[in-house]
């Protein structure tokens, strides 16, 4: 990883720029081009170092949300989670190795949507879905420094 590449993500993990061209603020603040910014976050998700760049909001504080968990036979795992994936309402799932080996979280504007995405999944995988609302809430900071 280029000197560039972890200032870029060590000193913006928190606090990106509120700018209608916050990339170019960052690109001020680093001394480059908002393109090289632009490309460097291309790259970086591409080789797998980051998976997106965007805000993450309290839950319950805009819209409804859950964490969803499913059993899915080892042979449908992939196409069934394809499928969650397909949801703009979606933010990610995964693989656990467990009964429940599909886990995935949903944000939706309103409770109604929430609902219909949940039945809309369960429907077209023929499969239960356990859906897990927050009781309480825990702040965890997953920013890490990058000293490597």
């Amino acid at each position: 990883m280029s000197p560039l590449e972890k200032r870029l993500l060590n000193e913006f993990q928190h606090g990106l720029p509120l700018s209608s061209t916050p990339f170019a603020e960052v690109a001020r603040r680093l001394e480059t081009s908002e393109e090289q910014v632009l490309h460097l976050l291309g790259t970086l998700q591409s080789r797998g170092y980051i998976s997106r760049v965007g805000p993450v909001f309290k839950a319950r504080r805009i819209g409804s949300s859950t964490l969803a968990a499913m059993a899915v036979p080892a042979g449908r795992l992939e196409a069934v989670a394809n499928y969650i994936s397909s949801y703009d309402e979606v933010n990610h799932n995964y693989e656990r190795h467990h009964r429940l080996n599909l886990w995935f979280v949903i944000t939706a504007p309103d409770q109604e949507r929430l609902e219909q995405v949940l039945a809309e999944i369960e429907a077209h995988s023929g499969l239960p879905v356990m859906s897990l609302p927050l009781i309480k809430s825990y702040h965890i900071d997953l920013g890490f420094p990058l000293w490597c």
